[in-house]
């Protein structure tokens, strides 16, 4: 797909990347650990072609956060811990003295609002730097293989291609992995095109 130039890559990188900072920093308060985040990468892929092979994990469930942004251009935004990692998750953020079979009636809500903060996050920054304004959807969780996931929100979209930003993240403490995933129908794509243009003139 031609619509993306390089420098329109480059550009949403290092936009996506800020947004993710702030995401760690606001992860990081809620486990009280250091997150790391990879530098995000960018793929467009047809929606068709939308399969849990992206990231390896064919067989593995997630808890999966999922969030619908809307503005100048629409986003699914999913964010995605290995359904093991989740409990721990919520261990962390509820307390270490709560049991098993506690921390599992809150591991729903715990998870939205880890998901909320995290995600809002993220897009704020990217609304901020583009000068936009973006409205959010309440988060829903559930846990399921990334094939269903992905396919679920791809088979939403009435466009062929969808827009796939991959970042990985790492808390210290419990060496946790989760994925952080953005997907855009082409339509949304071209909007967004059309707000890193301007971005990218105004900072010549």
């Amino acid at each position: 797909m031609s619509l993306l130039t390089h420098e329109h890559l480059d550009a949403l990188t290092e936009i996506f990347n800020v947004g993710a900072g702030r995401a760690a920093s606001s992860l990081s308060e809620i486990v009280g650990d250091e997150v790391k985040l990879s530098v995000p990468s960018i793929e467009i892929i047809k929606s068709d072609e939308v399969d849990a092979k992206l990231l390896m994990q064919n067989d593995a469930k997630f808890g999966a956060v999922s969030q619908q942004f809307s503005g100048p251009f629409n986003a699914d935004a999913v964010l995605l811990f290995s359904e093991e990692n989740t409990l721990e998750i919520v261990r962390d953020m509820m307390g270490s003295q709560m049991s098993i079979e506690q921390l599992a009636e809150f591991e729903q809500e715990a998870m939205c609002e880890l998901g909320n903060i995290i995600l809002n996050a993220c897009l704020s920054a990217i609304a901020d730097m583009l000068g936009i304004t973006m409205d959010s959807s309440l988060p829903s969780y559930a846990v399921e293989s990334l094939h269903n996931i992905l396919h679920r929100i791809a088979d939403n979209s009435d466009q062929p291609y969808i827009l796939l930003l991959h970042i990985d993240l790492a808390i210290e403490k419990r060496h946790t992995a989760g994925h952080l995933i953005f997907l855009l129908s082409s339509t949304s794509l071209s909007n967004l095109v059309a707000q890193i243009q301007r971005f990218i003139d105004g900072m010549r």
